[in-house]
């Protein structure tokens, strides 16, 4: 089994930067791919940034957040982060960090079988 644990969230307004953490406990070692989800209400959920732990790190970035967000992860802490720069009103919404235990290039969302409870992040204009 594995744990996904989110912190970070809070309410800042556009322009502003937040810094996610999601902390990855139990078999953390089997899951190759880490990404960053997001569902804004009445959306579907949508992914934000994975970045993958076999050798180098893959990092791939939805459109709207190129350039203003990074995925990060610290292996010996078993933590992946996401900075967020540059927050519009339109980043609102609860974000979640799932692990797959497939390679960044060969993973859909429907193959992140791990999910954290989401953290609120909420931006005004």
């Amino acid at each position: 089994q594995v744990q996904l644990a989110e912190s970070g969230g809070g309410s800042v307004q556009a322009g502003g930067s937040l810094k996610l953490s999601c902390v990855v406990s139990g078999f953390a070692s089997s899951q190759n791919c880490k990404g960053w989800f997001r569902q804004a209400p009445g959306k579907a959920r949508e992914g934000v940034a994975t970045i993958d732990n076999r050798g180098l790190s893959f990092a791939g970035y939805t459109d709207s957040v190129r350039g203003r967000f990074t995925i990060s992860q610290d292996n010996a802490r078993n933590t992946v982060y996401l900075q967020m720069n540059s927050l519009k009103p339109e980043d609102t919404a609860t974000y979640y960090c799932a692990t797959a235990s497939t390679p960044c290039v060969l993973t859909t969302m429907t193959d992140f079988n791990y999910w954290g409870q989401g953290t609120q992040v909420t931006v005004s204009s």
